[in-house]
């Protein structure tokens, strides 16, 4: 990672640039993924999963007995993880729940704000180069305490055609309706307009790499909602003397491993806590399976020192 110390404030606008990226690049790409989804419905994504995937898939489906089994195949620590996590993601979002006051703005005129559930919507859950099975908590959960009707998710297989049980375990605990075991922009495109084993839904969400990025764009034109176009994962950590190295280090590499083109940034008022962090991290990244992702995705961030602490948060604001 690269260190600067003290910064002057006519550089601080380079140091706040982020790693982008074009996605023109993938437009074509997706685009004809669009069309043939459209035209040819499962064929489509079946032909699309063993180009992209290298597996041929015979059912898009996942079945409910795989779903219900799903817990006998992950080990007992990892489940109660899970079901520690789904417990605080689910009584943090019940929080959330909207109850409207009414009242009379004028006599005889009662106001007051009602929500309703989206009736259909879809979960895009990556899957390729780590199945992100937080993330069906993190979305499927607030899905579920909403009472939306239909929950459908889509995720990537892996080499032998499956999806982890990890993600089919979280699926279970919230209640999702549907499984599909395919994954990429050709996902999208079947949530957004149908397809004969893909209901369309009413909106998308989920994150995703430059190709899901934009067929989520490209989904508002077949009047399919998007949460948001999501871009690469970004962390910035504000320590002092008395921070831990070794949690600053890990919550650094949690979002560094996202892609190559995430970026993480450190900002102390202490250099002795920037050199044991620094150490922490390549303690810790030999022990990690996405070294590769990391190594592109440190190039991209920075150790930043600051004398003044008011200029510290000046400079984080900016950023």
């Amino acid at each position: 990672m690269n260190k600067v110390y003290n910064p002057e404030k006519n550089t601080w606008s380079s140091l706040v640039k982020r790693p982008l990226y074009s996605l023109d690049s993938v437009k074509d790409v997706v685009e004809e993924i669009f069309t043939n989804v459209e035209l040819y419905g499962d064929k489509s994504l079946i032909e699309y999963t063993k180009k992209f995937d290298n597996v041929k898939l015979n059912n898009l489906i996942v079945s409910s007995e795989k779903i219900n089994n799903s817990e006998n195949n992950i080990d007992k620590d990892l489940k109660e993880s899970i079901n520690v996590a789904f417990n605080n993601i689910y009584r943090f979002h019940n929080n959330q729940v909207f109850n409207s006051t009414k009242i009379e703005t004028t006599t005889g005129v009662i106001c007051w704000q009602e929500k309703r559930a989206i009736e259909n919507v879809g979960l895009y859950i990556p899957g390729g180069t780590a199945p992100l099975f937080s993330s069906v908590l993190m979305l499927a959960i607030p899905a579920m305490i909403a009472n939306c009707e239909n929950i459908v998710l889509c995720s990537p297989p892996n080499d032998n055609g499956e999806l982890h049980p990890a993600i089919l375990y979280c699926a279970k605990l919230c209640k999702v309706n549907k499984v599909i075991c395919v994954g990429g922009a050709q996902s999208i495109a079947a949530m957004s307009i149908g397809t004969e084993s893909v209901p369309k839904v009413n909106k998308i969400f989920g994150p995703g790499n430059q190709y899901v990025t934009y067929a989520k764009l490209k989904s508002i034109n077949f009047n399919t909602a998007i949460d948001m176009p999501a871009g690469p994962s970004e962390l910035l950590v504000l320590a002092d003397k008395n921070a831990n190295p070794k949690y600053i280090a890990s919550d650094l590499l949690s979002q560094a491993e996202h892609g190559p083109d995430s970026q993480v940034i450190l900002v102390s008022l202490s250099k002795s806590l920037i050199n044991k962090v620094e150490k922490c991290i390549s303690d810790q990244i030999e022990n990690l399976d996405r070294k590769g992702f990391i190594d592109k995705s440190i190039s991209n961030s920075k150790f930043l020192f600051f004398e003044n602490k008011f200029e510290a948060v000046e400079f984080i604001n900016q950023y």
